[in-house]
């Protein structure tokens, strides 16, 4: 019974991928990568679960994931009915969401005190006109209101996924046989961070999160605050490099011997997203990994100044960057947002070793 739903399973994403092969075939894509007009506010939403009761499955979970992220890039029908209801950032310039961001009472200072949750304002893009706002504090301020719940979605989505495996691993310690759909998932998440089938312990070294304070930092360093052509032009906000055409943009001032582009996405969300997984995967990025499971056994917080060398491969600048990256986190105070939530967190409690 068991290998026939394997079976199954693989034969009906077999049609699913033969299905797309044709779509694309026959539908391709656009090679021109535009960054989406459009930004919502989103008013928080809670996602309620008992607060001493069983914790919520992780596939109900990323099912209200997709779900909010599908209001934030939803059709142009859905993004009429929320612009009628807020008017002021529908025309998705710097105001706008400013004043978006007031209305919900989204204030750095109370959230960097621990006083105030993150609202869940998934916004799908920079506004355009962010590089002429003349004051650095407040596009700066508002750079970072922008970022900071997409990096916080980013690793609920990551510790959901943790949280499962640390499971797997317990009921495969007490000798247990994983069901086929736990089989399945994985070989899924082997696949995709890199590591041998059946491996739960080599995934749990990657399966974690990126501190904000290094991400924020990192976003502000790659993108100018939000204001570089490849944020307004493909949502760019990490400047990641790809020697694919498709999909990406020419950088403008790249040396003669240089081939690589700068890879566009369809959202920050979907930036932020590769982004974690870059760190997380890239054999470049071992030693800021090795120090995180430090930490983690240690039950220690993920502190973003005692990870932040692991990055120095990032750039050709090397020690240059990181400590480029150290003032950012200390003059912002990022260090503080280390902590930060998103409101209504389905995540909290559970272990995370």
């Amino acid at each position: 019974m068991t290998r026939r739903f394997e079976y199954g399973a693989l034969a009906v994403a077999t049609g699913l991928v033969t299905g797309l092969c044709a779509v694309a075939l026959f539908n391709p894509l656009q090679k021109v990568t535009a960054a989406p007009k459009a930004s919502l506010d989103l008013p928080p939403i809670k996602l309620e679960i008992p607060a001493n009761g069983p914790a919520m499955p992780v596939t109900q979970i990323l099912g209200k994931t997709q779900e909010l992220t599908a209001l934030v890039l939803g059709s142009a029908r859905s993004i009429r009915a929320l612009s009628n209801r807020h008017t002021a950032s529908s025309k998705h310039t710097s105001v706008g969401l400013s004043e978006t961001f007031e209305r919900l009472g989204y204030d750095l200072d109370s959230i960097k005190s621990g006083a105030s949750d993150v609202p869940r304002l998934f916004v799908a893009s920079v506004p355009q006109d962010l590089r002429h706002v003349r004051e650095p504090a407040k596009r700066k301020a508002l750079f970072v209101r922008t970022v900071l719940p997409l990096i916080l979605q980013a690793n609920e989505e990551v510790l959901a996924n943790r949280r499962r495996l640390i499971e797997l691993r317990r009921r495969l310690s007490e000798g247990e046989r994983l069901g086929p759909v736990d089989r399945l998932w994985l070989i899924v998440m082997a696949e995709q961070y890199g590591v041998k089938r059946g491996e739960i312990a080599a995934l749990l070294k990657r399966v974690d999160i990126v501190p904000p304070s290094i991400a924020l930092a990192q976003a502000a360093e790659e993108s100018g605050w939000g204001t570089s052509r490849f944020v307004r032009e493909g949502n760019a906000i990490f400047g990641e490099w790809t020697f694919t055409r498709s999909g990406s943009l020419m950088p403008a001032r790249r040396d003669q011997d240089k081939a690589h582009r700068i890879k566009a996405f369809g959202s920050l969300l979907d930036s932020v997203r590769t982004y974690a997984l870059n760190l997380n995967t890239h054999r470049a990025y071992r030693k800021f990994r090795t120090t995180r499971l430090g930490l983690r056994q240690q039950g220690a917080p993920m502190d973003g100044i005692k990870l932040i060398d692991g990055l120095r491969s990032y750039s050709e600048r090397g020690k240059n960057y990181v400590k480029s990256l150290r003032s950012i986190i200390a003059v912002n105070e990022f260090r503080h947002l280390d902590d930060a939530r998103l409101s209504g967190s389905a995540l909290s409690g559970g272990p995370l070793i």
